[in-house]
């Protein structure tokens, strides 16, 4: 953040000196990210990776609960060797759909990170065109408090986002 802001301060300094106007821009990243059409790719990859996955996860849930309905309507009339092997049938079942649970969600979350640094890089990619196309001195992204509407290029890297997809 400090090196951005002296970065921003030598190009002030420059600018003075030499009384050329600098064309400074801020890109909301945020903003970018949400509207990608890249995003909404990756968003329906991961599902579809992972819904059978989830569908299972739910199928053990279901399994598990209908075991445990029957442990508690029926062990008045089970024997206890018969209740015993119930509960421990539950309990390994239970052991073996949180590892499972446990497992999707480190995969899934690895997955994710994967989708969000590829997007990540073609934003700046698409950012940096339009910065050298439309002969931007500075482009600002986070940490920005305030941006005036004219110096706003956000919807202009969204459009290069969409031509990039193409």
């Amino acid at each position: 953040m400090k090196s951005r802001i002296s970065l921003f301060l030598m190009l002030m300094l420059v600018a003075g000196a030499s009384h050329a106007e600098l064309k400074i821009g801020f890109v909301n990243v945020a903003k970018v990210l949400e509207k990608a059409p890249q995003a909404a790719n990756a968003k329906s990859r991961l599902e579809t990776e992972f819904s059978p996955r989830d569908k299972a996860l739910v199928s053990q849930q279901k399994e598990i609960k209908s075991m445990e309905e029957k442990l508690g309507r029926d062990s008045a009339v089970m024997g206890e060797e018969e209740r015993r092997r119930l509960e421990k049938d539950i309990l390994d079942k239970k052991r073996d759909a949180q590892r499972a649970q446990q497992e999707f969600s480190e995969d899934f979350n690895m997955r994710r990170n994967e989708e969000l640094g590829n997007l990540q890089k073609r934003i700046v990619e698409a950012v940096r065109a339009l910065a050298k196309e439309e002969s931007f001195d500075l482009l600002l992204t986070d940490g920005v408090i305030y941006a005036n509407d004219q110096i706003d290029v956000t919807s202009r890297v969204q459009q290069k986002l969409e031509t990039l997809s193409q």
